[in-house]
């Protein structure tokens, strides 16, 4: 776990530093928070080099997805959204990819003796792994998006959803 969060600061700082012309601390704690989002997943199931990895492709996609939620102008000065779902889909990915088992490692062993857990496609598994990730993403994405959507409306046309002129002035932050 904490081998993808080094990876992932690295990535983004460098990353950062090419992409927007010098180094920045919220990217490189973003980078480091997008490493440990890509390998929550999997962390059971892959290899210290595949966290590297998982970390690295974290760090650089926090970078691009920070700045392509800031060009649609969605408020989110922290980048949790960049970070969480971003990262939270290329994790979930990753385990379809990256996972090592079954039996990769000693302690991937059931009650009964037998090996346990999935084999990614990168690791010779196929696409078995990597379905149910896709299917997964899909399926929490989808109902994400419908009970949301149900939920501001409601609240839109209850409470409403703006503040009021003054407290915009003023300042929320």
């Amino acid at each position: 776990t904490n081998t993808a969060a080094a990876f992932g600061g690295i990535a983004s700082a460098v990353v950062a530093w090419l992409y927007l012309g010098k180094p920045d601390l919220s990217m490189i704690i973003n980078g480091i928070l997008a490493g440990l989002v890509g390998i929550t997943a999997s962390c059971a199931w892959v290899s210290v080099a595949a966290s590297a990895i998982i970390g690295i492709i974290a760090g650089v996609l926090v970078v691009f997805a920070v700045t392509f939620f800031d060009r649609l102008q969605i408020d989110d000065p922290v980048g949790a959204t960049s970070v969480h779902l971003v990262c939270g889909v290329w994790g979930t990915l990753a385990v379809g990819l990256f996972a090592v088992g079954p039996g990769g490692y000693s302690w991937m062993v059931g009650l009964d003796g037998k090996p346990i857990g999935p084999h990614g496609l990168l690791m010779g598994g196929g696409f078995t792994t990597l379905w149910p990730q896709i299917i997964g993403i899909l399926s929490v994405g989808g109902f994400t998006v419908l009970v949301s959507t149900i939920f501001w409306l409601v609240l839109k046309a209850t409470l409403g959803i703006r503040v009021s002129q003054e407290e915009e002035v003023v300042g929320l932050d």
